[in-house]
């Protein structure tokens, strides 16, 4: 199976370098702009906690919130993007986006955030969840795989090098900062989504119709092509959020990390992305889809498991730092090759299928945000405990997917 999606669906022409340059460049900023405004934030945390007389783990909530609106508002734009077209529910969203950010940059107490935050996610969902419905409008098959991988890898710089971005922001002109920087980050998105891309869905219109979207929703969920590896990444991206928001009760309250020393662990981590990244272009081709996924699960495992018995045994920053970069390095070979599997085979369906897709992901996040928030008042145990649930599930899920026809 995994041969058969790499070597079917190439009939569409190959796109110039260049032009393919531009085109991943404008995608991986549509898809960075939720990560981006939750991650610039990371370092903030423990500073917008005082600022609004809130616990450190009252202010999580900020991330919860935008990623449950993220996962829910993505099944309403992408029916919507397969009916009217990409270019104005992009455009759109961006612009949402923009007032949500401003909103965020006025609040004065916690639900004043949080309204903000609402805000953003709503417009963030849709650049994210159409970056991936694009990518399968522009790319097929093998393509589009490697389409996936890199813009993943291009991707990887926002939420890698963002807390970088964030804290330096925070020390210099304060945690407020942070809102006008994405705000003019979508503001620039969207004038590069409408000079590069634009409009790129020209096959059948879908309708929109309730009845029928809720009977494509089902559909995919029944259809194990899709099924299987869709729920895998969403295992492996909870887990990847959950190491995103524990990471500054880890780091900062518990190994007393600066806000800029947790940016730089942030910023390490795109040097592994990027690696997987560029692992997963070989081995795809040479294994298959299939064992190329199973070889970054077993990886994810391996530092999941890692996690869990640093914080039991040895609580430093070199054993977790060791063990983090195992996992997040099979999480690079996951996340894109998973996602090529599951939008491979639904062309009419890309932007219900890159929606539903992005819903469990998202989720996924949300769900793995609150329990490592929760678990433990031990920070890095919380986080082992859930990287490795997720990891294990993901492992034991996958397989499933052979037995499809």
């Amino acid at each position: 199976m995994a041969d058969e999606t790499i070597s079917t669906l190439t009939a569409a022409p190959r796109p110039e370098a260049s032009s393919t340059f531009m085109q991943i460049t404008v995608l991986a900023v549509l898809a960075a702009t939720g990560t981006l405004a939750t991650n610039i934030l990371l370092p903030s945390l423990p500073q917008m906690a005082l600022s609004l007389n809130v616990s450190s783990a009252a202010v999580t909530s900020a991330i919860t919130v935008f990623l449950a609106v993220f996962a829910l508002g993505q099944l309403v734009v992408g029916p919507i993007s397969d009916r009217y077209g990409r270019r104005w529910p992009v455009l759109t969203g961006f612009a949402v986006f923009f007032a949500g950010s401003l909103w965020c940059y006025l609040a004065y107490d916690l639900p004043s955030l949080l309204i903000g935050r609402v805000i953003q996610a709503a417009g963030a969902c849709a650049t994210s969840v159409l970056s991936r419905a694009i990518a399968r409008d522009l790319y097929s098959g093998a393509a589009l795989g490697r389409a996936m991988v890199l813009i993943m890898i291009a991707m990887a710089a926002a939420p890698g090098f963002s807390p970088l971005l964030g804290g330096a922001l925070d020390h210099a002109f304060g945690w407020r900062s942070e809102f006008v920087f994405v705000a003019a980050f979508a503001a620039l998105g969207a004038v590069a989504y409408g000079a590069v891309l634009g409009e790129t869905h020209r096959s059948t219109r879908i309708p929109l119709n309730p009845v029928a979207i809720a009977k494509t929703y089902l559909g995919l969920a029944a259809d194990r092509r899709f099924l299987i590896p869709a729920a895998t990444v969403g295992l492996i991206l909870g887990a990847l959020f959950s190491m995103f928001s524990a990471a500054p009760r880890v780091l900062i309250e518990g190994l007393h990390f600066t806000p800029l020393g947790l940016g730089w662990f942030f910023a390490g981590t795109v040097l592994f992305v990027f690696g997987a990244g560029m692992l997963a272009t070989k081995l795809a081709p040479r294994v298959g889809l299939d064992r190329a996924v199973q070889f970054g699960l077993v990886l994810t495992a391996i530092g999941s498991v890692a996690v869990l018995l640093v914080s039991m045994f040895d609580p430093e920053f070199v054993p977790f730092l060791a063990a983090m970069s195992v996992f997040v390095l099979g999480m690079g070979i996951v996340n894109p090759l998973g996602t090529a599997q599951a939008l491979s085979p639904f062309g009419e369906k890309a932007g219900a299928a890159s929606a539903l897709l992005g819903f469990w992901q998202m989720m996924g996040a949300a769900i793995g945000v609150a329990l490592a928030a929760t678990v433990s008042h031990d920070a890095m145990f919380a986080l082992g405990i859930v990287l490795t649930i997720a990891s294990l599930l993901a492992i034991a899920l996958y397989p499933m997917r052979a037995k499809t026809s």
